[in-house]
């Protein structure tokens, strides 16, 4: 229940006598001081990006193996707008996700240079749509196992029209308007809407590229050349989607220490 608090519309629950009931990890929704959404390290806010990505998840936190958009641009602005918050870390491990909210996240995450540092410290990798919220980012750590790229985009169609043939069985689909059904299931996929899908694609693509160019400062040539291949550790700072090989600890420690040398000064 505490756990679930959040997606109840509940600020903080309690037992019977008036104590509040403790969440789980390092957050203390008794305590005013920590009562935020996110983890604040020596004045680091670590917003945790993990799994796979989706729009709209109702919690702030990653949940079931997701992270929504939603959440991630939520934590965003309250981190900007906490005075006890110096810097941001976005704590990645995530293979990617949905193309829909993404690259309005991640203008929102690019607008917001030079307000607050902002680091994208992987834990491992982040791919695709991963890719597109790090590279937003001032700088870009990845460790030595870990991983960038996958600029891409990808859907799938599954055509059950002949297993469900072999099966005995019939479906009918009852539109208003001749491309309603167009993409479903149980029909083959007719092949203009196999062009007007791999068109939208290309659309999408190219914003990809065009989003991390403009990020990492990057040609669109050289971004769209890499043809969604993914770099692993060194190979990703060689390609020019991230800055240092560094273990997630080591990159949290260079960003104190950036912090002290060169500090935000206060809007």
């Amino acid at each position: 229940m505490a756990a679930l608090a959040d997606r109840f519309g509940r600020a903080r629950l309690f037992y019977p006598g008036g104590e509040v009931l403790m969440f789980g990890g390092a957050f203390d929704a008794g305590e005013p001081e920590q009562d935020r959404p996110y983890e604040v390290i020596e004045g680091i806010a670590i917003i945790p990006i993990q799994g796979t990505l989706v729009q709209k998840l109702g919690t702030l936190h990653p949940y079931s193996g997701m992270t929504g958009y939603n959440g991630i641009r939520a934590n965003l602005a309250l981190a900007l707008a906490d005075e006890s918050v110096t810097a941001i870390a976005f704590d990645i491990d995530s293979p990617g996700g949905e193309v829909a909210g993404c690259f309005d996240l991640a203008d929102a995450i690019y607008a917001a240079r030079g307000i607050k540092p902002i680091w994208a410290v992987l834990t491992e990798s982040a791919y695709s749509a991963a890719y597109a919220l790090a590279s937003a980012c001032d700088r870009v750590t990845v460790p030595r196992t870990g991983g960038t790229g996958s600029v891409g985009v990808i859907v799938a169609h599954v055509d059950l029209s002949r297993a469900l043939a072999d099966a005995g069985l019939t479906v009918t689909l009852i539109t208003y308007c001749e491309r309603k059904a167009d993409g479903n299931e149980f029909q083959p996929l007719a092949d203009e809407a196999y062009d007007r899908i791999k068109a939208d694609v290309g659309t999408v693509g190219e914003l990809f590229v065009a989003t991390v160019a403009r990020n990492r400062g990057l040609s669109v040539a050289k971004v769209r050349g890499t043809q969604a291949t993914t770099f692993l550790g060194a190979a990703s700072v060689a390609a020019g989607f991230a800055d240092a090989v560094m273990a997630p600890d080591a990159a949290l420690r260079a960003l104190l220490q950036a912090l002290e040398q060169q500090p935000y000064a206060e809007a």
